[in-house]
């Protein structure tokens, strides 16, 4: 079964590398673009990796840890 991963980052060219990358190497990747939707799937979904950027909008990646 593959890894399951959630990347967060406002920077959606990053997280094209990203993802491509992870999905190289067999992972299966979800992605968020703010703090916000980044904390409401890492609580609805269950994931093996969270990729999160420290400085995103709407909460960032310390409040999304709290």
């Amino acid at each position: 079964m593959a890894k399951k991963v959630l990347v967060v980052d406002d920077e959606k060219l990053i997280v094209k590398g990203i993802r491509y990358s992870l999905e190289q190497d067999g992972m299966a990747v979800e992605v968020a673009y703010d703090g916000r939707q980044a904390l409401d799937m890492a609580q609805a979904n269950t994931y093996d990796v969270i990729l999160l950027d420290v400085m995103l909008p709407e909460l960032n990646g310390f409040e999304v840890c709290q």
